[in-house]
């Protein structure tokens, strides 16, 4: 993806989370990607937002910096360093919200091209727990996978 990202990551030795500062005109914001286990093998569940006082992860804060579009390019970058280093792993996706949702979906169908080459991404749906992604669908969830190179 041919977009600004910001540099300057601090990530885990073991690559589980990923910090960085978002910069804007609202101020700076500690922004934060973690990858999580879950119950299922090989599945890891990607999360990220702001940073609280507590060390927490707040996905529906929205700072208004006007960096959208680097943040989330920062956090491809994070999948992309992260399957690099564990290329089996399944990184499944969820936002808190129905419009960060069609947020993730149009980011993800305006680069479906570019990530295809690396990526094989599923959507959950209403009537399917796992298809094959494709532009303009209604979706619940991503799944994505690292494709053998």
């Amino acid at each position: 993806m041919e977009y600004e990202r910001y540099d300057t990551i601090n990530n885990a030795s073991d690559l589980s989370s990923f910090d960085f500062t978002s910069v804007g005109g609202k101020g700076s914001a500690h922004m934060r990607v973690i990858f999580t286990p879950t119950g299922l093998h090989n599945v890891f569940v990607l999360a990220f937002g702001c940073v609280t006082d507590n060390d927490d992860i707040d996905d529906r804060i929205v700072n208004n910096n006007g960096d959208r579009n680097k943040i989330l390019a920062t956090v491809a970058d994070a999948v992309i360093s992260y399957t690099d280093h564990y290329p089996n792993r399944l990184i499944y996706f969820i936002s808190s919200s129905k419009e960060r949702t069609r947020l993730y979906r149009m980011a993800v169908g305006l680069n479906l091209e570019e990530l295809t080459e690396k990526f094989d991404i599923y959507a959950e749906t209403e009537k399917e727990s796992l298809t094959p992604f494709c532009k303009n669908m209604e979706i619940k969830s991503f799944l994505i996978k690292r494709k053998n190179q």
